[in-house]
């Protein structure tokens, strides 16, 4: 082998080399950036996402009260009748409210559903602290079955320091509710 052939070997290894890794980054970044995107969305709000917190600290002297309203959304796939809390409730920043949902299973089969939220308008996501919550909790209900599913949250007291929240009077709660294949097809 010649001299001018070992050399360009050695730069078609080093060249292979390069794209190789930089495939497998990609890859890796591929697989990292859905937990990447939730952590995002759950530490700025990011999209309407609501944070998590242990308990509420109580509302403070002159806080704004706020029409939270309800809603859900159920994927045709699932056989699920679900009912929101009726009206909107009152809130007082810092103050716990607990509402229930209602589903139940209109089949004559076993069926394991699961949920996500949101909150609208968007710019409220920071602020709306969810203590307790069924989204993202695989759920079998039997036929005909019936279940609370509970939801207890607060907004936030600092909603009535931020500019760009304090005159936001009413807000949405948004559950969509989606089937959830067990069998992995």
């Amino acid at each position: 082998m010649t001299t001018q052939t070992m050399q360009m070997a050695e730069k078609n290894k080093r060249v292979g080399l390069a794209a190789f890794a930089m495939v497998a980054a990609m890859v890796g970044l591929a697989y990292a950036s859905v937990p990447l995107y939730e952590l995002f969305c759950r530490v700025t709000g990011f999209g309407g996402t609501t944070q998590v917190s242990l308990a509420a600290p109580g509302a403070p002297a002159g806080a704004v009260m706020r029409q939270v309203s309800f809603n859900a959304h159920v994927s045709p796939e699932l056989k699920w009748d679900v009912v929101t809390p009726k009206n909107a409730s009152d809130v007082l920043p810092g103050d716990e409210i607990i509402i229930n949902y209602i589903a139940t299973n209109t089949t004559d089969q076993p069926i394991t559903g699961t949920s996500s939220y949101n909150v609208t308008p968007n710019k409220i996501g920071p602020y709306f602290m969810k203590i307790e919550c069924f989204c993202f909790t695989e759920q079998t209900l039997a036929p005909g079955e019936s279940v609370e599913m509970p939801v207890i949250f607060y907004l936030d007291p600092e909603i009535d320091q931020d500019l760009n929240t304090k005159a936001t009077p009413e807000i949405t709660l948004s559950y969509t509710f989606f089937a959830v294949n067990k069998d992995g097809g």
